[in-house]
């Protein structure tokens, strides 16, 4: 099954079933307001993100992240290959992210966010939930991928980096 985000979609594809807001702490990034946590991290300069991965984001952007995308816990520790004790255990201390965590956690951010830009670009109204979109879309096996799940790719920079890049190619209707 192959899933295309188009510039100009239906009125009826663009509002289909109602999704629950997004919920959750955001990750702060400088000066953008009135945007969504994670179209901020799409915005993000290197710099603001190198310095949240360096410093950590708090563990709990785990379960926020998850149930915005309404998938559980454990298949989102799965696909970016976190080990359930340690994430667990730095929830339950409050504590942050290693680096090399934080920096998937901010990759996977950062997909959900640009799913949110090229649908504010195509005039989706307010309705669209993109971290609902991204999490079935990781579930999808995929042509351009040898027919792999896009989730398959999470676990690395690089492999978030290519599917960043396919989201592009879906949004210019390069996509095969």
């Amino acid at each position: 099954m192959t899933v295309q985000i188009s510039k100009r979609p239906s009125r009826a594809s663009a509002q289909g079933t109602p999704f629950p807001p997004a919920t959750g702490s955001p990750i702060p990034v400088k000066g953008r307001a009135k945007e969504s946590k994670y179209l901020r991290m799409f915005k993000a300069s290197p710099s603001e993100r190198i310095d949240l991965i360096r410093k950590g984001v708090p563990a709990e952007i785990v379960v926020t992240t998850g149930t915005d995308m309404g998938m559980s816990k454990e298949r989102l520790l799965a696909f970016l290959q976190f080990p359930r004790t340690t994430i667990n255990r730095k929830i339950a201390r409050n504590e942050a992210l290693p680096p090399e965590f934080s920096e998937r956690m901010i990759g996977l951010q950062k997909l959900i966010g640009q799913v949110e830009s090229i649908m504010a670009e195509s005039g989706v109204d307010r309705d669209f939930n993109a971290a609902h979109w991204v999490a079935q879309w990781l579930e999808q096996p995929l042509p351009a991928l040898a027919n792999a799940k896009p989730a398959d790719y999470m676990d690395t920079v690089e492999g978030q980096e290519l599917l960043s890049g396919l989201l592009a190619r879906m949004q210019s209707g390069a996509y095969a």
